[in-house]
């Protein structure tokens, strides 16, 4: 029989498969979500860094995903595509989801634009979930919009499908079209459990989606008539209305909306804008308005010290923060941005010494949770030896997590045997195990760093299933 490129690369992907055939959807979902039994992007990053190429691509071919993903898209980065989709091809053969995007990512990025559409289309045929605002958005970006809008419009009745055909819209020119759909569904829907019913195509949703619809047509005042009575921002998302009254300039409207609002966040837009039309002062003001002042809130004092350290004015970054130590002193991500920031001032002491006030406030009790910043200050201020000896005497010294700071602290110094001895002298969970193996990784112990993160209990079997397709962890 003739050579045949394509009959030679099955039987490598079968050969592949049959290495990697305990992999399954379900087992790898929840690998990928938890890191649990397997080998972090993190480590992956590091033995690429470090000259291990063989290791990952060994593992790639082990079940170990991220080595997967990497070795793939370096492959890819070499012009060799097809060996890249090689290795991905036992991870799709499960119909696991991820892998479907990461190789129809590789396909588009390569220019093999219509292997990338069929990679996603025959999903979107088998119905994945996930599929149909995927293959949307790729059609979009590679001419064909209008076939795009039409494959949403009938289906357009959840958050993803909506959102979608919301985005493709402008290219195929069927904004109205869109726009339509969306009014109605603000005009004849009643959410009865905000946020979490109608699919997460609730009002809120359709509203927004509407906004930016008009915005984009240059309709502003309709699109921020449109984001004026929506619910409170969720925690965490960005607050659309404050985000395009600053981008139109509209500051009086935004200064008025904070204060009706009591939202110190939605000032941080506007200090953005500001700063990036190079009017410093103008942005550092924003969060000195006396009507809303920056310093009641946590959030905005830090992008308050943010903003200034980015210019130079350190003693005022650390004044902010130095304050806002003063009014919580048991919140730890307020000590360890302060604790930054005089460490990149150049000034430990003056850290060490707010630290120091703060202990004697709270009658010398300082948990290890509020006391580990001290760590890098006192290595910068007395070296890492003091800081080390310091840390030693705190009644959580023998604590696996204690262990890790001080590790990370000699590590840090280049002083990874040691912080490799610190940690082998515990038992620990997965997160301090992957600590341990990526010292060993920058000491060359690579042998040593795998065996720590090999699986120590079986995978769960799989749950039997009718789908085509299982995306979430079993849990």
């Amino acid at each position: 029989m003739p050579y045949s490129p394509a009959a030679a690369r099955i039987g490598r992907c079968r050969r592949r498969a049959l290495r990697c055939s305990a992999m399954d959807t379900d087992d790898l979902q929840r690998r990928c979500l938890t890191g649990s039994g397997s080998i972090s992007s993190e480590l992956v990053d590091r033995l690429l860094e470090r000259g291990h190429g063989a290791v990952v691509a060994d593992r790639a071919g082990r079940g170990e995903w991220f080595c997967a993903s990497a070795w793939a898209r370096s492959l890819a980065g070499e012009g060799r595509l097809d060996e890249a989709l090689e290795v991905l091809a036992p991870y799709v053969a499960t119909t696991w989801w991820t892998a479907v995007v990461e190789v129809a990512e590789l396909l588009e990025d390569g220019g093999r634009t219509e292997e990338a559409i069929e990679t996603v289309r025959a999903r979107t045929a088998l119905g994945h979930p996930q599929a149909l605002e995927h293959y949307a958005r790729l059609l979009a970006r590679h001419g064909r919009a209008t076939e795009a809008f039409d494959l949403l419009l009938p289906l357009a009745d959840e958050r993803g499908r909506i959102s979608a055909l919301a985005e493709v819209a402008a290219a195929a020119g069927r904004e109205e079209e869109a726009a339509a759909l969306l009014s109605a569904r603000i005009a004849e829907h009643r959410c009865t459990d905000f946020p979490w019913c109608c699919r997460g195509f609730d009002i809120d949703t359709a509203r927004g989606l509407l906004a930016t619809i008009r915005e984009r047509q240059g309709r502003i005042d309709d699109a921020i008539a449109l984001l004026r009575p929506r619910h409170a921002v969720q925690g965490g998302s960005r607050d659309q209305l404050a985000d395009l009254l600053a981008r139109h300039g509209r500051f009086q409207e935004l200064y008025a909306y904070a204060k009706a609002t009591g939202d110190e966040e939605a000032l941080e837009p506007l200090a953005q804008v500001l700063e990036e039309r190079g009017d410093v002062e103008g942005a550092i003001a924003v969060y000195r308005w006396e009507e809303l002042p920056a310093a009641e809130h946590p959030n905005a004092a830090f992008a308050h010290a943010q903003l200034l350290a980015r210019h130079g004015r350190d003693d005022e970054a650390i004044a902010v923060m130095r304050d806002q130590a003063d009014r919580r002193p048991a919140e730890d991500w307020i000590l360890h941005t302060l604790t930054d920031l005089c460490l990149k001032a150049g000034r430990p002491a003056e850290g060490l010494a707010h630290l120091d006030i703060l202990a004697t406030r709270r009658g010398g009790q300082e948990p290890w949770d509020l006391y580990w910043f001290r760590l890098s200050l006192l290595a910068a201020r007395d070296g890492v030896d003091t800081a080390v000896q310091q840390a030693r005497t705190h009644p959580e010294a023998d604590t696996p997590y204690a262990a890790a700071d001080i590790a990370r602290l000699l590590a840090d110094s280049g002083r990874t045997e040691e912080a490799v001895a610190a940690l082998e002298q515990h038992t620990v969970p997965r997160w301090h195990t992957t600590k341990l193996a990526g010292y060993l990784i920058d000491l060359g112990r690579t042998t040593e760093a795998l065996a720590l993160l090999q699986r120590t209990t079986a995978p769960p079997p799989p749950t039997p299933t009718a789908d085509l397709w299982a995306d979430m962890p079993p849990f």
